[in-house]
């Protein structure tokens, strides 16, 4: 069995292997509740890169997908506050588009999750955090076994079956402000080779803001079964359905009178995601392991509502605007890991290849008039309605990828890796130009066929280096490729709120690390490091003056892009550090990240020098856990420097709301739980200071505009595991 063993501190790497299984044994309470992933774990090597491991606490659950206190201890991460449910993940981090964090491979269970990986790789699903048993990240050097992304790889880690019990139940309840609701339940065990863990997630409410309802439903299932002692299959099966209400953007006038109101009481968002996943494992032999991975995705989204470039507009009560998107994917991806030694010295080889083919199509066209969630076309109704499209986006991908961790000696490593990319997108449709004269009359109603086609292959490699100097104290260092392929979304569909520049290309560049990471003892555990990002052809918003005199902001390629930052953690153990003399512990950690940035070359005027969007220069989180027996208490406070969200910099907004500055903000947020054997309750308040502040100017929906973040809101929750 391949285990991840929580001890002094450390994680101590197993030579034996069992499949997609990670176990923090709680030796010493996970007191920290973060460390680091070792060289080698199941099929995957993190040996020379910067990571990170969140082991998730059963004691006490952020609520609602909470992201700053799930990932409080991550570095460099700036993310999205747009609700207080915890719909959507959106995260990014070193100068990376936080928006459905379509910067980094998101996976569950070491599979794809996400819309289309290269064509659309926007998140749309998150497993609820009661589900999880712990999440892996790393930063821009996952480019070579995971995919090519700037921002690296996320793995949701889903719980396994308990091993102990034929059947365990655990059920929760939370209330909290604007009449939100959760249940969660959850079923686990294993019955002679048969394993199981099953749960349901509800979520309602009504939101901080008018016009924010919502109601989501979460499936899930995990079986596995053991064929043998080499040889084990899984299934899986996730189904995620939720229906929310969107307020809209604001401009700064709006946001400065009132955070709270809405003008859009027509605009409705739907998904509907089924994801299926078969693995199989065989232990060839003790040396080498293979993995057989597949999955499949059925997903659908749909937006609806009134949309305009001034968003102070009051609904006309018109027709609405319609777009509905399609995913059908199928992927496999195979590993094979093998451990072997040359002279003398331990290696582990890693191979494996990904086959991945997507028929996503998408659709604008014209809405209902009425106020309900109605997503059916109304083409007879609104023959001439402007703003009609429709693509179909086949998109094939092959890959092979290989890394392989040399040991110079018992303490040193080197592991060079590369990956081959074949990428084939396609956009086969139409879109409709239609044009009105003062009266309404039609004058111009011509159909524009399109129909492009994109091939190219590529080889993307890096070289990571580890040193353990002692046994608390390592140095890391890795230089890896990146690519991002310009996404469906950038091309097909048009937002009122800005333009595509029609000579729009990939993006291209690469990432280098260079820390020291360890601990001391169990009084503290720590990384510390830097990081450089050159990112060429960075997608952004530029402001260009139209022929017919107006404004518009145009996404293009603006220019070559350097970030580079200073990261570091600190948890300090303080229990331990003032030798308190209590059954329980206290923990402080200091999570800092200093980042400058600059587009150092560009074609575009007044570009050249200016900071890059997404980068706010001070990213400062810190906090305090206190655990006795079966008490236990979090308090973070997070502050976030002012960042632009504009190549040009633009620090005042237009009509749309959609360039600006982004202002500093802080947020302070209180949790508290007690355990009575198999009951736990918990209480929490976020943004206690009760802080007016917003994270997003988003391009489309839920905007466009200024999104306003949660207000003070507070929770409960009863749990009951028997």
């Amino acid at each position: 069995m391949c285990k991840l063993v929580f001890c002094q501190s450390k994680l101590t790497y197993i030579d034996t292997l069992e499949l997609q299984q990670i176990d923090v044994i709680d030796n010493k309470k996970n007191i920290f509740d973060f460390t680091f992933l070792k060289d080698v774990v199941n099929f995957q090597i993190y040996s020379g890169k910067k990571n990170e491991l969140i082991i998730v606490d059963d004691n006490l659950s952020p609520v609602f997908n909470n992201t700053r206190q799930i990932y409080n201890q991550v570095v460099s991460l700036n993310i999205y506050y747009t609700d207080a449910a915890g719909l959507q993940l959106n995260i990014g981090g070193r100068g990376l588009d936080p928006r459905r964090t379509s910067n980094f491979n998101i996976r569950q269970n070491y599979y794809d999750i996400s819309a289309d990986p290269l064509g659309y790789p926007e998140s749309y699903y998150t497993p609820p955090y009661e589900s999880l048993n712990s999440i892996e990240l790393i930063r821009g050097a996952a480019s070579l076994q995971y995919g090519t992304q700037f921002g690296g790889f996320i793995n949701f880690q889903m719980k396994k079956p308990v091993k102990s019990k034929k059947i365990q139940i655990l059920s929760k309840n939370t209330i909290a402000s604007n009449n939100m609701y959760s249940h969660f339940t959850s079923l686990s065990g294993v019955v002679n080779r048969l394993g199981y863990y099953i749960f349901y997630n509800k979520k309602k409410g009504d939101g901080f803001r008018l016009n924010t309802t919502f109601l989501s439903h979460n499936f899930y299932s995990f079986l596995s079964y053991n064929l043998n002692q080499k040889m084990k299959i899984s299934f899986e099966f996730t189904y995620l359905d939720y229906l929310a209400q969107q307020p809209g953007g604001l401009t700064d006038e709006m946001f400065q009178f009132d955070i709270f109101q809405s003008n859009r009481e027509r605009n409705w968002f739907q998904v509907n995601w089924l994801l299926y996943n078969f693995q199989f494992s065989y232990n060839i032999k003790e040396e080498t392991s293979f993995l057989l991975n597949t999955f499949l995705l059925d997903a659908h989204r749909e937006a609806v509502g009134f949309r305009t470039n001034r968003v102070d507009q009051i609904d006309s009560f018109e027709e609405r605007d319609l777009l509905k998107a399609n995913f059908d994917n199928i992927g496999f991806e195979t590993r094979l890991i093998h451990r072997y030694n040359l002279f003398d010295k331990k290696a582990v080889f890693l191979i494996g290849n990904k086959i991945f083919y997507g028929n996503n199509s998408n659709e604008q066209g014209p809405g209902s008039d009425g106020f309900d969630p109605n997503f059916c076309f109304q083409y007879l109704n609104y023959p001439n309605y402007p703003n009609q499209s429709k693509y179909n986006n086949p998109n094939t991908n092959f890959s092979i990828f290989s890394e392989n961790v040399f040991y110079l000696s018992n303490n040193m490593s080197l592991t060079p890796g590369i990956r081959f990319e074949y990428i084939k997108t396609s956009s086969e449709g139409y879109y409709r130009d239609i044009n009105t004269n003062a009266a309404g009359d039609v004058i111009l109603n011509e159909v524009i066929n399109t129909d492009r086609k994109r091939t190219r292959s590529f080889f993307l490699v890096g070289l990571g280096y580890n040193f353990d100097l002692t046994e608390s104290l390592s140095i890391y260092s890795n230089c890896s490729q990146n690519y991002r392929a310009i996404t469906f979304s950038d091309i097909n569909i048009v937002n009122p709120s800005f333009t595509i520049n029609p000579n729009i290309t990939d993006e291209n560049g690469y990432t280098f690390d260079l820390g020291f990471r360890g601990h001391y003892n169990d009084f503290l555990i720590y990384d510390i490091s830097s990081f450089l990002l050159f990112y060429n052809n960075r997608i952004g918003f530029i402001q260009k003056l139209i022929s017919d005199g107006s404004i518009k902001n145009e996404k293009g390629n603006v220019g070559d892009a350097k970030i580079q930052g200073l990261e570091s953690l600190l948890n300090f153990n303080l229990s331990k550090i003032f030798r308190f003399h209590m059954n329980g512990s206290l923990n402080y950690f200091i999570n800092t990240s200093i980042i400058t940035s600059k587009y150092i070359n560009s074609q575009e005027n007044g570009i050249e020098g200016n900071l890059v969007e997404f980068v706010p220069k001070i990213n400062f989180k810190t906090g305090l856990k206190f655990k006795m027996n079966n008490f236990t208490t979090t308090l973070q406070y997070l502050y976030l420097s002012d960042q632009f969200t504009d190549a040009t910099n633009s620090i005042d907004s237009d009509l749309s709301g959609v360039i600006g500055q982004i202002p500093a903000y802080d947020i302070l947020d209180f949790n508290i739980s007690y355990m009575i054997k198999n009951m736990k309750f918990e209480f929490g308040v976020n943004n206690v200071l009760d802080r007016y502040y917003f994270t997003n100017r988003a391009t489309g929906y839920p905007g466009p505009g200024i999104i306003p973040s949660p207000n003070r809101n507070l929770n409960f929750s009863f749990e009951l595991k028997f």
